[in-house]
């Protein structure tokens, strides 16, 4: 894939993200066509958005860790995405429901990691030690497709996954914490629980879902560094919201966090 089509791919993708165009198939023999192809054009992606309202990368997204995920969008393994610093909110955050095409939430539990995590192997247990905080989490998601259930795999990598932003809740020490595994989480819209989960869901374990990361980052030729948020995949499917709707995420030991979309 030469350098000249990955721009090409990442320009079309970072402009229709950027005007809030809903993304079509992009012309025939244009990438991405494979996930190596997807990940490439992602990159490139998030050079064109860190010159704009998205401001720099401050972490990641991993998709499609949870079963109901899975089953929700047909994709059987996991999937990373950028977060961005512009959209990137912390405690309780009033939003405009017309900043999106299609705007969604799911319940997480995030992570800061306190230390690199440059070699592995990556375990579960050998990526423990890098968290500093944990978190519970808002992800916003927005449907930016033509059609996303025919866009296929490589183009939903290649813009981030649905990926649209964070709304993180207040700090834990992970020593003071249960097992994340054994943390049920819900999601409640205008007050009516929507979906619940686990944090077992969670490739068996969040911190499975951070070292599969870990894996994928170095590979990369990125990998993960202090003072990054994760966002370790959604407990909950996918839940997509009307302008003026009042979002709650609750999480065992993590607490609350909320989000209004005026």
């Amino acid at each position: 894939m030469s350098e000249t089509a990955i721009a090409a791919a990442a320009d079309a993708i970072a402009t229709a993200r950027l005007s809030l165009t809903p993304l079509a198939q992009l012309s025939a023999g244009v990438p991405p066509h494979d996930l190596a192809e997807a990940y490439a054009v992602r990159d490139a992606v998030h050079a064109r958005l860190a010159e704009s309202r998205f401001g720099a990368r401050v972490g990641w997204k991993i998709g499609c860790t949870t079963p109901v995920m899975q089953a929700y969008l047909g994709i059987a393994h996991p999937c990373a995405a950028g977060l961005f610093a512009g959209t990137t909110h912390r405690g309780n955050t009033k939003l405009r429901h017309g900043d999106f095409i299609r705007v969604g939430v799911e319940c997480e539990i995030a992570v800061r990691l306190a230390s690199d995590l440059p070699e592995g192997p990556f375990t579960p247990e050998s990526v423990c030690g890098a968290v500093g905080a944990v978190m519970a989490a808002i992800e916003l998601v927005d449907d930016r497709y033509v059609d996303w259930q025919s866009t296929g795999t490589p183009m939903l990598v290649a813009d981030d996954f649905f990926a649209a932003g964070s709304v993180l809740g207040r700090e834990h020490d992970p020593a003071m914490l249960p097992d994340l595994s054994t943390l049920r989480g819900r999601v409640l819209i205008d007050g009516v629980e929507a979906g619940t989960g686990i944090g077992a869901d969670a490739l068996g374990h969040p911190y499975a879902a951070l070292a599969w990361l870990a894996e994928h980052a170095r590979g990369r030729g990125m990998p993960l560094r202090a003072g990054e948020t994760v966002l370790l995949g959604s407990l909950v499917r996918t839940q997509w919201v009307n302008a003026g709707a009042r979002v709650r995420i609750e999480i065992e030991a993590l607490g609350a966090v909320e989000a209004d979309f005026a």
